[in-house]
């Protein structure tokens, strides 16, 4: 995680930042122009750097795919700017209506500088983004002035956020905000401001570390998905560059200036076109057509991809936007905008793209040169989902069940008979394992409903989420401290400052030293890992018992997602556990893996809940912070080994010594039961809830609304 030290410092002149001596790249950057292989994102990056009306982009993708090398690139190659000297927010001459530095002269100074490329820290706090008060001076001098912060840094630039999925969605919103409004405004701590902040808004993210919420990919102008590029002799073409340029940066820097003059000067040209470009009502009309043809929400997606289209034409050379133009904006524009659910995939669907536009006309020659808009082959990425925030999924058949089809839940029979097709492993009502054998199989899971909330006692510290009560960077204020960084505590500060009986001058005036200063202490909620240990053995095959299985973890998927929790998912099944998915923010990626989780054979429930403990013990030391809850979905049994029914009782209780919070989801049905859950449960020290109330509750506090069916609750 990044912290504070590499904000730009808001001292530094505007004609000494970003080497204004040179148009080349600043030393250790990658030219733009030598990446190869990428062709979507090159275009998508080139259209906002021609158009920053268009909204920015999000880049999505795995990792080492050069999504952070191209955007640092990107800066090298726009155009150098003309700033009024001395002015904290970049103001062009003559532009500078509303500064909080200005009026500026008319036939003030002005100098050039290189197009600013400002990175938002991980860490960042909401007045390091949008600015505050000034404490030196308000504290030192008794004047209540404004420090600008990176948005004002950033103005008339880029400003790229690496892990953009891993920034508190409050910082998030605000920067969208900015970014579409072009102004930042402050009203905080006795100041108020408002400034330019017009900025190519570019994130980075890699999905399987968590999503964004569809609210927020939404607002991102255009999207990309990148990944390494499967042809061997273009992957070794990556190699040998990279590998060039790290033995000598200044030589493969030189090698490829031309080009980067060439980029340069094509993308000032595409600029000065751009409002000379004419979208007819034809291709308005196409535009809506598409939108409407993909039933993405709102109109945001039409006025996005018209500006894209508008850039488009102007980068190709042209004056008249094309079906082309039209077509090349659409797939940057809408993928990340069709999703109605939060495990629905994304993507378009290139062929009906064609033919909601139509080809009455034909494509247009592309200009040679990089980001030409040519549009290679896409890559089939079926592993990200695009999501929604507060979005249940529907009953209909293709979302309410995983494999697409509806099947109505079947009531309990009610009968002493033994369960059939266990398979091998299962066990009758007096626990003697059974010797029928039986292939694996996978069940598809039922549909998922709302869960209630289960808080982790007590107060934690874990990053900002929607779970359990934590001191974060937002919430109520519930004390102060002599921390340095956070909102200022003005009583508090007035009261240390009183208690030292001190006064500043003759007037008797309260002096405040930097001393006295005191920050808030917020209380707010925090997300959690919810780790999944779910018992996959054949005795969980019996009357469909599989399918509500899934579809509770599918409940609490749908729930930590929404709370912004971590999950992770350990299965046994035969004669081991397995960490079938390492603790991560992709619930999507979690939900896949269910969705194909195949069951049958013995119970090792004592290796299940041993796998879930190393892995915990593991997560704790990598996130002290993040506090867990253990969910242990199985019917209790052990039949996997020598005295499997005690081994899991000693695992079970070395958890509970650890401090571990525990749900236990009891999966036994039928007339005669064993309890065996319950009294795991007791070894736990974790909440029982019997399969009874699996209709009616999720495993996450046992909730008690299941979702109406044919309607979204």
């Amino acid at each position: 995680m990044r912290d504070g030290s590499n904000d730009v410092p808001n001292d530094v002149p505007n004609d000494v930042l970003n080497d204004p001596d040179q148009h080349g790249s600043p030393p250790g950057t990658f030219p733009f122009s030598a990446v190869v292989g990428s062709d979507d994102l090159t275009l998508a990056l080139v259209l906002t750097a021609v158009s920053p009306e268009v909204g920015g982009v999000l880049v999505r993708g795995e990792k080492g795919t050069a999504k952070s090398t191209m955007v640092r690139g990107l800066a090298a190659v726009l155009p150098r700017q003309q700033v009024v000297a001395g002015c904290r927010f970049g103001c062009a001459p003559g532009d500078g209506a509303g500064c909080p530095d200005g009026p500026h002269d008319p036939d003030a100074a002005a100098g050039t500088r290189a197009a600013r490329l400002v990175e938002l820290p991980i860490g960042a706090t909401e007045d390091r983004v949008v600015g505050s008060l000034d404490l030196e001076r308000a504290l030192g001098r008794g004047e209540t002035a404004y420090q600008p912060g990176l948005l004002a840094a950033a103005n008339r630039g880029i400003l790229y956020v690496d892990e953009v999925n891993l920034l508190h969605d409050h910082l998030v919103d605000l920067l969208l905000d900015a970014a579409a409004m072009g102004r930042n405004t402050v009203e905080r701590d006795g100041v108020s401001v408002s400034h330019a902040a017009r900025i190519v808004l570019v994130g980075t993210m890699n999905p399987e570390e968590g999503e964004l919420r569809p609210q927020l990919l939404d607002r991102f102008g255009l999207t990309v998905e990148v990944a390494a590029p499967r042809e061997p002799a273009l992957r070794a073409e990556v190699v040998r560059r990279r590998l060039a340029f790290d033995a000598s940066p200044a030589a493969f820097a030189a090698r490829f200036e031309d080009d980067q003059e060439a980029l340069r000067g094509r993308i000032a040209a595409a600029r000065s076109r751009v409002g000379t470009v004419t979208l007819t009502d034809e291709m308005l009309t196409r535009i809506a057509v598409v939108c409407a043809g993909f039933e993405v929400d709102g109109l945001r997606a039409d006025i996005v991809t018209a500006r894209a289209a508008v850039a488009h034409a102007a980068w190709s050379g042209r004056t008249v936007v094309t079906v082309a133009d039209v077509r090349a904006a659409a797939r940057l524009a809408l993928p990340h905008r069709r999703r109605r659910n939060p495990f629905d995939s994304p993507g378009i669907d290139e062929d009906l793209l064609d033919e909601l536009l139509g080809d009455d006309e034909p494509d247009p020659e592309p200009d040679p040169g990089p980001g030409d808009g040519g549009e290679p082959e896409p890559a089939d990425h079926d592993h990200d989902h695009d999501r929604d925030d507060e979005a249940q999924p529907s009953s209909s058949s293709e979302t309410a069940r995983t494999d697409g089809q509806e099947s109505p839940r079947q009531p309990e029979p009610q009968h002493a008979e033994l369960e059939p097709g266990l398979g091998e492993g299962s066990e009758g009502v007096d626990g003697v394992e059974s010797e029928v054998p039986a292939a694996s199989a996978v069940s598809a899971a039922d549909e998922p409903y709302r869960a209630k909330l289960l808080r982790a006692k007590g107060i934690g510290q874990g990053d900002p989420g929607r779970r359990s009560a934590a001191l974060t960077s937002t919430g109520r204020r519930v004390g102060s401290t002599t921390a340095r960084t956070g909102p200022v505590h003005v009583p508090a500060t007035i009261r240390a400052a009183a208690g030292r009986g001190a006064t500043g001058d003759r007037s008797g005036r309260l002096r405040v030293l930097p001393g006295d200063l005191r920050r808030s202490v917020l209380q707010g909620r925090e997300s959690n890992l919810v780790l999944l240990c779910v018992d996959a053995s054949g005795s969980m095959a019996a009357r469909k018992r599989m399918e509500a299985v899934k579809s509770a973890v599918l409940s609490l998927l749908l729930d930590a997602y929404q709370r912004r929790d971590k999950v992770g998912l350990v299965t046994f099944r035969g004669s081991d556990a397995e960490l079938t998915l390492p603790p991560t923010g992709s619930v999507d990626i979690a939900a896949r893996r269910l969705r194909d989780l195949p069951h049958g054979g013995r119970t090792p429930l004592a290796e299940g809940l041993g796998t879930a403990f190393d892995t915990l013990r593991v997560e704790r030391l990598r996130d002290p912070n993040r506090r867990a809850l253990l969910v242990v979905v199985t019917d209790g049994r052990a039949t996997s080994g020598a005295d499997a029914l005690g081994r899991a009782a000693r695992v079970a209780t070395r958890l509970r010594g650890e401090g571990v919070e525990s749900v236990v989801l009891d999966c036994e049905s039928g007339r005669f039961r064993m309890g065996l859950a319950a009294r795991l449960a007791e070894h736990l020290g974790a909440e029982h809830l019997p399969v009874g109330e699996l209709a009616a509750s999720a495993i996450v506090g046992a909730a008690r609304m299941p979702r109406p069916t044919g309607r979204a609750a």
